[in-house]
């Protein structure tokens, strides 16, 4: 059964006005997790006791690909040491996406990972999909090229959805190497960009997707809005309502 996590991007406002309050609060609304982003200048031991206090688990980490690949011992240390062990890559620019050579670097950082008991994972959007390498979708390519020991998938499916492929299937075809996923709706605009919204908003298949999850061995399905109509607070707790609906009604999630 899911475990329930909260990517704290969706509350990075309210974090840098007020870093312990807003970990505290949702703690408070009932999520079992959180996925970091930044650390607002707190130290590794400030974290630890936050979490400590909270009682939440640290379950991964998005920290950027150039501070991944430069400074991959001290990310590996600082997550340790709160009690994280996913370090997670979680977008490339347009000028970081020759697929080769990111292929090669997620090799090296995910052997520095593995030797310091550490697992790096990728984090997908929707370019990975829109973009090909050799008849492949990128996401398929970096997989392929880069082998489970040294990468773990982290799957945001509802940008594999956006992206025009079926994340049922793609959470079918990762199992066993898919820890984490984020479980995101949208709703497509009239001009057909994105508008992230509180689940159970949008149009994805939310149900479909918990349950191929539970299927396929994953353990946290993590919350994000990437942006939010009203306010980031209120709309991630919405979201957890509507987990705790679906969980109430037999599904295999729990809050």
């Amino acid at each position: 059964m899911l475990k329930v996590g909260l990517q704290l991007y969706t509350l990075r406002d309210e974090l840098e006005q007020d870093f312990e309050g807003t970990i505290r609060k949702v703690a408070e609304l009932g999520y079992s997790g959180v996925e970091f982003f930044h650390y607002f200048g707190r130290t590794a031991g400030q974290v630890k006791a936050l979490l400590e206090e909270t009682g939440l688990a640290a379950l991964g980490a998005h920290r950027p690909y150039d501070v991944m690949l430069n400074n991959t011992e001290q990310e590996i240390s600082f997550n340790l040491e709160i009690g994280n062990r996913n370090l997670i890559v979680p977008f490339l620019t347009e000028e970081q996406r020759n697929w080769p050579e990111v292929a090669k670097n997620l090799h090296l950082i995910g052997d520095k990972c593995r030797a310091g008991g550490a697992v790096l994972s990728y984090h997908n959007h929707d370019f990975e999909f829109t973009e090909k390498v050799g008849g492949l979708t990128a996401f398929d390519y970096l997989f392929e090229q880069v082998p489970a020991e040294q990468l773990q998938v982290e799957m945001d499916t509802c940008w594999v959805y956006f992206g025009g492929y079926d994340p049922v299937e793609y959470i079918n075809k990762y199992a066993g190497r898919l820890p984490i996923i984020h479980l995101k709706d949208l709703k497509k605009r009239e001009d057909g960009s994105p508008e992230t919204v509180v689940l159970g908003e949008g149009e994805v298949n939310l149900a479909a997707i918990i349950e191929a999850a539970a299927a396929a061995g994953v353990e946290w399905a993590v919350v994000e809005q990437d942006y939010c109509s009203r306010s980031p607070l209120a709309s991630v707790a919405d979201s957890l309502n509507w987990i705790k609906s679906y969980g109430n009604q037999g599904g295999n999630i729990h809050v």
